[in-house]
């Protein structure tokens, strides 16, 4: 991890925003083994969450603080695409073992304890909210996105980076960091990903157009629109024909992937000041009575 990144004198405020949901997924199911407490309770989502949270902030060390999550509510990209996150498991469907969600009040108890704002969204996903206060405040502070999910790119700036966190494999994402792997600058992600689609959110890009071929494409035209304005201008015939075959495809996969800043803000950056006290995760799971 390139840790001297955050260990440079503070000019401005830092502001990190935990995909709350995100990192619960990773915690629930890379833990080698369900543990339980000495009551029988399963706790390896909210111990593995609370450690790995803790290590992230001391990592960043943040001015202000933040954690979203996603609710359970309609998708409005759904309405776009049915096939949006269809490939998603049904967690109303399996049992409390294999249910990252039966954890969720214990981590909210954690985070209760450890006065850290949170917010479940009521009406649009995590990554939408989550952009609007990277882009909201992304000019006056340093906003650190800790996440996995790559669509966060589209967001990356000089004052905007996106963390993915995996112990002392930790990733620090940067203009430059998508440069180097994708060939392209962060604003043209959005694009790149809609011409090659997203398996894990079920979108599909167009056929013969791989990460080489869409950086290449954005390279010369510039954006997606521009692609499909353009297309008869594309010198690979296959690659022609399929731009022009999913035009409209193309179209409603930007429209799915795009994040913007239109989602309300809960809290303002002042309501999100935070101080770590450093307590350790031991601390914190007695301080709940899971110890």
């Amino acid at each position: 991890m390139d840790s001297e990144r955050y260990k440079k004198e503070r000019i401005l405020d830092r502001l990190l925003v935990i995909d709350g949901s995100n990192l619960l997924f990773q915690m629930f199911f890379g833990m080698p083994a369900r543990i339980v407490n000495g009551q029988g309770k399963a706790i390896q989502g909210t111990l593995g969450f609370t450690g790995a949270m803790l290590k992230i902030i001391r990592m960043v060390k943040p001015t202000h603080l933040l954690v979203v999550f996603d609710g359970e509510h309609e998708n409005a990209r759904c309405e776009l695409d049915a096939e949006y996150k269809a490939n998603r498991a049904d967690y109303s469907e399996v049992s409390e073992e294999e249910n990252p969600f039966s954890q969720l009040p214990d981590v909210y108890r954690a985070l209760d304890y450890l006065k850290i704002r949170y917010i479940e969204t009521t009406d649009c996903e995590a990554d939408d909210l989550i952009a609007a206060y990277a882009l909201s405040y992304g000019r006056a502070a340093e906003v650190v996105i800790s996440s996995f999910d790559s669509d966060f790119f589209q967001l990356i700036t000089e004052r905007v980076s996106v963390l993915r966190y995996r112990g002392e494999k930790t990733t620090v994402c940067t203009p430059e960091f998508v440069a180097k792997k994708f060939g392209i600058v962060p604003a043209q992600y959005a694009d790149l990903k809609s011409l090659v689609g997203d398996h894990a959110d079920n979108i599909r890009g167009a056929e013969k157009v791989g990460v080489k071929t869409a950086a290449e494409l954005l390279r010369e035209f510039g954006t997606l629109e521009n692609i499909l304005l353009y297309a008869e201008k594309i010198r690979k015939l296959s690659v022609r024909e399929s731009i022009m075959r999913n035009s409209e495809r193309l179209r409603i996969n930007y429209r799915l992937i795009k994040l913007g800043e239109g989602s309300a803000l809960l809290f303002e950056l002042q309501d999100l000041e935070y101080c770590d006290d450093g307590k350790t995760t031991n601390e914190v799971l007695k301080g709940i009575g899971l110890r």
